[in-house]
Order: C-alpha cells, then structure tokens, then sequence
C-alpha cells in the first residue's frame, strides 16, 4: 500500500514545478494530490475550468498546498495546446517535471478538433506537440524529468498505411498503437535529449478503476470495473518516476509501476521510431 509519509522521507520535490495531463480524475488526479503533499508546485490541464477549480480546490483543501494552479488546455485541438503551452512560458521560465497522463479510448470512431482520428490524436500527437513546446524550458532545469504514461497493451506495430484507421476502426487497436507510439517517442526523444539534462521514461501502471474506459463499450467498461486497481496503486509508481533519486540518470526506459521491464519487440526499432516522428511532425505543423 502507498505511504506517503515513507516517500517523503525519500523524494524531495519542495518548489519543483510539476506540470500534469488528465489530472482531473483517476491517476493523474491522485498523482497531482501526492506531488502536492510532497511540496511540488502543481499545474494540471483541464478542458473544463468548473471541473479544473473543484478539483483544484479539493487539492488545496487535503495537501494544505496553494501552489496548485489549473490551465484551460483541450488535448483534443492542437490550437489549445499550443496557447496552454504559450501560457504556462509567460508565467514560469522553467519546469522540473512534465507528465503525459491524459488518455482516451472509445470503441466509436471520433475525430479531433483537428479533423484527427481521436484516440491517436489525444494519446499520442498532443504529448508529442506539447513535450517539443515545453523543451526549451525543460532544459532550463538543472535535472528535469519528462514521464509519459502508456499501456501494457502497446504490443503489435503502427499501421503506417491506415494509422487514422479510416479504412476499419478498432478502439482497441487504436489504443495499442498510440500507446506503443509513445514508447517509441520516448526512447527515440532519450537519444536526442542526452546531454542535455532531460530525462524521459514511460510507465506502465498497471489497469486501474479510472473513466478511461468509460467510452470503450460495455464490455471493456465491466473488465475495467472487475479488473481495475485503486488508482491509488498507479499513481504511485508517476510519484516515483517524478523524483526518485534512484532515477536521477535513467533514461529512454519502459517501467511497469516501480520497475524497469522488456517492452514490445517493436517498441525498440529506432527506425520506426523516426518514421513515426517524422510524420508526427506534419501532423502536429512542427517546426
């Protein structure tokens, strides 16, 4: 079981600056309230200013913590992430830890604001788009840190014929491939971070009870339900990657919760993983 107070005695993150996807629920949100307790300055994206200032508010009220601050930010519209992005460099000049938490997974085909299929949108290309944003000031850290969380269910390849599915969609699949396409942006991102001072690992934390699968038919909504964990349990193992000094020069690693473990075969093809960012960069407009 998590223990806050046997984590404080190890990660220190008083005035680090730790800026959060998907905080509004499930493992981000309880990821968000023990960083806070852990002294970190908190900024976590929200769609929903309502929603972002209750849950803001609620974080304040258990962590005795008023560095919690929310920015408006659509994950699903490319536009937003860049003004998100714009905004939080007006107001701080540097950031300690980025975490990629926010997911989406429905079983109907949608598409972003962008036109985008959305899974692959919000999943993947919004954490490509905002980790190149924010990596000039990532630098300007001493020792920053960079988390993108995916999925054990990355196996299989990207379907660079059909990588929208416009063809057949499948929710599932669709899911597997964002999620590998983030492991493979984070090693291939590793490679060209180093030196820098930027580390980026991924992490597994295991199914938790979340409204991830709220949107992914009823039958993955009854696996989650039956099969899920406390998201307590996963958020432990962000909190870890965010600070733990046993990590200070680990890199470019696949983690299940605590550990470091084998990905998919896939997920180590380096080429692929230029493919992938080279065509992610079209999609994205990057420079």
């Amino acid at each position: 079981m998590f223990n806050i107070n046997k984590i404080i005695g190890v990660y220190k993150l008083k005035n680090k600056i730790v800026l959060i996807t998907g905080a509004t629920s499930g493992i981000g949100k309880e990821a968000a309230l023990r960083l806070a307790k852990l002294g970190a300055k908190i900024i976590y994206t929200s769609r929903d200013n309502q929603k972002g200032e209750k849950i803001r508010k609620e974080i304040v009220t258990v962590t005795n913590n008023e560095n919690i601050e929310i920015l408006k930010c659509d994950l699903a519209s490319f536009d937003s992430i860049r003004n998100c992005c714009k905004e939080f460099k007006l107001k701080y000049d540097r950031l300690d830890v980025l975490i990629n938490n926010a997911g989406v997974w429905d079983y109907k085909k949608r598409l972003s604001k962008d036109g985008i299929e959305n899974i692959f949108a919000t999943n993947y290309l919004a954490p490509f788009l905002m980790t190149n944003l924010l990596l000039d000031i990532l630098k300007k850290s001493k020792s920053s840190r960079i988390i993108n969380v995916t999925s054990g269910m990355h196996y299989g390849t990207i379907n660079f014929n059909d990588i929208e599915f416009k063809h057949k969609f499948s929710g599932a699949k669709a899911y597997r491939q964002s999620k590998l396409g983030l492991i493979l942006f984070t090693r291939l991102l590793a490679k060209k971070l180093e030196g820098t001072g930027v580390t980026v690992n991924c992490v597994q934390p295991g199914m938790s009870k979340t409204d991830l699968g709220r949107d992914a038919g009823s039958f993955s909504r009854m696996i989650f339900k039956l099969m899920g964990k406390d998201p307590k349990i996963g958020a432990e193992a962000l909190v870890y990657l965010a600070n733990s000094t046993e990590l200070k020069n680990i890199t470019g690693e696949y983690f299940v919760r605590k550990k470091i473990k084998r990905s998919s075969k896939e997920s180590y093809d380096i080429d692929l993983a230029k493919k992938l960012w080279d065509i992610s960069k079209k999609y994205v407009k990057l420079e």
